[in-house]
């Protein structure tokens, strides 16, 4: 009797302190969570009390194109921008965050993956911002894709260490370039993948190289990280996974808030606390001139040419004409080297691979042509997206090589399980959410922001002349009016002279 009643008196205190111990734990969680939904909402008051209230439409003196990755960005830049841009106005080093310097004067243009952080080092009023969204699976997708694809080019070295030493050499001889590596979110990704590459082909030569793979490159275990593993990696869940909501909302492993990784840590603890994060991204699209998306490009993109080129034509004339000068640049020309589609890259990590081919002055959209139209633009930037698509294509061919048999293809994505695109939606649900969302702004604009087509062939004249300046079919009407009142004023007269005689 006396063991049953130790035995149970034991018991009842392991009860107790276990009790106890959940209390105590539950407590320590409800005040963490109590600590990061103050943290969070201090952040979301504080952006949304930030924003400015002015008409949206205007194109201001400064337009910040908030590049996604893996949105076709690079497309508008070369095909669009570049040609409606002097080079002249253009901020330096727009995707070097270390060397980015918006204060320069006559800096127009800001084209760059840096976050929307990047509006604390900008005139707030003076500059209009526009950006471009993807179906988060298929920028997961692009994204994981574009990592492999240029890590692999690493591949024709013998090891890593012999990677790592040409890389630094050829860093050290193109001093103010900027490549693959110095650029979020790719300084991050590509280094990880390239390390994972030489490691799994280490491995199969140790096990001699063996011939079946299977015939699914997304879980090709032996030759490239599984797909399946890359989105549960901790790099993925910090970097990829609602990586468009994080950038819009400043938030991402690259901004310039000293409070955006305990806000970003906050929210991925505790998810419910990610609506403040989603108001705040949502809040800055309303604000947006522009809000395009990759899945109706074609679309996205006319009412781009529309929105931006229309509103600047009149001061691109206003420059070339007191310069002298044609705003436009030929893409082979830069620094960079661009991307034509949403599954394209535009850096070289390493110059053993070919660069693009360089585009002939008649490929290059003359801005200041007087006969231009939304259409002929289109038109030229129609072209320019062909020449690169050729480039990228055969760079891609020639870097996806070294993983053979890996190849990413738009079968093999439909091959891939609903499981897995389960998870995939699952851990972007604020990607989801936010497209669903600039979804509505893209047709609400293409309510009032696509001209008709006789609109369309007249617009750009009522953009060519200066403020004030009567049209000559004004001008002919009127005279035509002036003439007739005269005639009429004549008649009249004339009448009256010959009433008189008669008398």
């Amino acid at each position: 009797m006396r063991w049953i009643n130790y035995d149970s008196k034991l018991a009842l205190l392991l009860v107790l302190l276990l009790s106890v111990s959940t209390r105590i734990k539950a407590s320590s969680e409800d005040g963490e969570f109590n600590q990061c939904e103050h943290i969070v909402k201090k952040w979301a008051s504080s952006s949304l009390d930030s924003e400015i209230n002015e008409d949206k439409h205007i194109l201001r003196d400064l337009l910040y194109f908030l590049h996604v990755p893996r949105t076709g960005g690079r497309t508008y830049y070369y095909c669009f921008l570049k040609r409606l841009y002097a080079n002249s106005s253009e901020c330096p080093r727009s995707y070097d965050r270390l060397r980015l310097d918006p204060r320069k004067p006559d800096c127009r243009l800001l084209v760059t993956h840096d976050d929307y952080s990047v509006m604390s080092k900008l005139p707030r009023e003076k500059t209009s911002v526009v950006t471009i969204l993807r179906d988060p699976i298929d920028r997961v997708f692009s994204t994981y894709e574009f990592s492999v694809e240029v890590a692999a080019r690493f591949l024709v070295h013998p090891n890593l260490t012999s990677a790592l030493r040409m890389t630094g050499r050829l860093r050290a001889k193109t001093r103010g370039g900027v490549s693959t590596l110095d650029i979020w979110p790719w300084k991050y990704l590509v280094p990880w993948m390239r390390e994972d590459l030489f490691s799994r082909r280490e491995a199969r030569r140790r096990k001699g190289w063996p011939s079946i793979y299977g015939d699914d490159p997304y879980d090709m275990e032996d030759v490239v990280m599984p797909l399946h593993k890359y989105i549960n990696d901790p790099i993925a869940q910090e970097i990829v996974h609602n990586g468009a909501t994080y950038q819009i909302a400043g938030l991402t492993n690259n901004s310039y808030l000293a409070e955006s990784h305990e806000v970003r840590h906050c929210i991925q603890k505790y998810q419910p606390l990610g609506e403040y994060v989603l108001d705040v991204a949502k809040k800055r699209l309303d604000n947006m001139l522009y809000v395009g998306l990759t899945e109706n490009h074609r679309e996205s993109a006319t009412m781009f040419a529309n929105v931006v080129w229309c509103r600047q034509f009149l001061s691109l004339q206003d420059q070339n004409s007191r310069k002298g000068l044609v705003a436009n640049s030929i893409p082979g020309q830069s620094s960079l080297i661009p991307d034509i589609d949403p599954d394209s890259n535009y850096h070289l990590s390493n110059s053993t691979y070919p660069k693009p081919g360089k585009f002939s002055s008649t490929d290059t959209v003359e801005a200041t042509n007087e006969d231009m139209t939304t259409r002929k633009l289109m038109e030229g930037y129609e072209t320019c997206i062909s020449s690169l698509r050729s480039t990228q294509s055969q760079r891609r061919a020639n870097s996806l090589k070294n993983i053979r048999p890996a190849n990413f293809t738009k079968e093999a994505r439909r091959r891939i399980s609903k499981v897995l695109l389960q998870e995939i939606t699952s851990l972007n649900y604020l990607d989801v959410e936010l497209y669903k969302y600039a979804q509505g702004i893209f047709a609400n604009q293409q309510q009032y922001a696509m001209p008709t087509k006789v609109g369309e062939e007249n617009l750009v004249n009522m953009f060519k002349k200066p403020y004030g300046a009567p049209s000559w079919s004004v001008l002919s009407i009127s005279l035509s009016i002036f003439l007739f009142l005269l005639f009429i004023i004549l008649y009249l007269n004339a009448r009256r002279r010959i009433s008189k005689i008669k008398l």
